[in-house]
């Protein structure tokens, strides 16, 4: 039956055929398309975390990752200035100045 209608009316075979490659991109697209875009736009959000941004109207500009640790490594060489002792300004003497102030007013 289907081949008398096919054969009959060649414009049915074309919609037919149609209909399969519609269908067979939607299958693939659903399983390929969609989880490649998807982990594609995970990269790029990576890559852009990483390298960083630049300002553009209306949004800061972003930094990437290495100017985020170099700056991270700037703040903890300040801190770690402040643990040790130097020529009395540091946070370690002053503690050790405290420290000696107090022990020299309690009785011994």
């Amino acid at each position: 039956m289907v081949d008398k209608l096919i054969s009959a009316h060649p414009a049915v075979a074309w919609l037919v055929f149609a209909a399969a490659i519609v269908t067979a991109l939607g299958v693939l697209w659903r399983s390929v398309g969609r989880p490649v875009l998807r982990t594609a736009k995970k990269a790029s959000n990576f890559i852009d975390d990483v390298v960083g941004e630049p300002a553009r109207p209306g949004v800061p500009a972003r930094p990437g990752l290495m100017d985020r640790v170099q700056a991270v490594e700037k703040r903890l060489t300040a801190i770690e200035h402040e643990l040790h002792p130097n020529s009395g300004t540091s946070l370690r003497d002053q503690v050790d100045a405290i420290r000696d102030a107090v022990a020299g007013d309690t009785p011994g």
